[in-house]
């Protein structure tokens, strides 16, 4: 009888996982590289994810209810609600400089990456993107219909698709240049012009 599943085995797989398909891309990243950093016999793998793009997903998932859990109570805390916008933006640039800017947002990179040929990969950045919007989309209405805080003249669902495009712009020419420069001109510029 095959023992059961070990939620540490598991954790360990997604942790290493994460961080070896965040620095080098999915391709790159073998099961056998995975299992290894894990510390874990390449045949438990399979144990855990039924397939690698399965992982694929489950690292996504892993990635961003991180984020929900340190970064989005920003949009949800105190302040006007464009300062808290513009908080939780730079709060992730905080973590993409910590990286020195080579590892980029794993949500855009895997978008490039897999977003058009793993149906499981792109189903989880799709709820990721529909969690996002939801999360920046509340933050806006929240400042709607205030004098002079966030523009009232277009939707607040619009608005907050509108910002995560533009980061993830921002982040993928941040990670090229390995520079602050595009997170700071989001900043600026961007999200300014969007709101106002």
């Amino acid at each position: 009888m095959p023992r059961p599943p070990n939620p540490e085995v598991r954790r360990r797989l997604l942790a290493s996982g994460l961080d070896l398909v965040h620095a080098r891309g999915f391709a790159a990243s073998g099961v056998k590289d995975i299992t290894d950093a894990a510390g874990v016999p390449k045949g438990s793998f399979y144990a855990y994810f039924p397939s690698k793009e399965a992982f694929g997903a489950a690292i996504l998932e892993h990635y961003w209810a991180d984020i929900e859990t340190r970064l989005v109570p920003i949009l949800e805390g105190d302040g006007p609600p464009q300062e808290r916008i513009t908080r939780f933006f730079h709060a992730l640039a905080n973590e993409h400089e910590a990286g020195n800017f080579v590892l980029g947002c794993l949500v855009g990179n895997l978008s490039l990456e897999l977003g058009g040929s793993s149906e499981p990969v792109r189903a989880e950045l799709r709820r990721i993107l529909e969690r996002w919007d939801d999360a920046v989309t509340a933050c806006v209405r929240s400042g709607q219909g205030r004098a002079g805080d966030i523009r009232g003249d277009l939707d607040a669902a619009e608005l907050a698709s509108s910002l995560i495009e533009a980061w993830e712009g921002a982040a993928l020419r941040g990670k090229v240049t390995r520079s602050r420069n595009p997170y700071d001109r989001f900043e600026a510029v961007t999200v300014p012009a969007l709101l106002h």
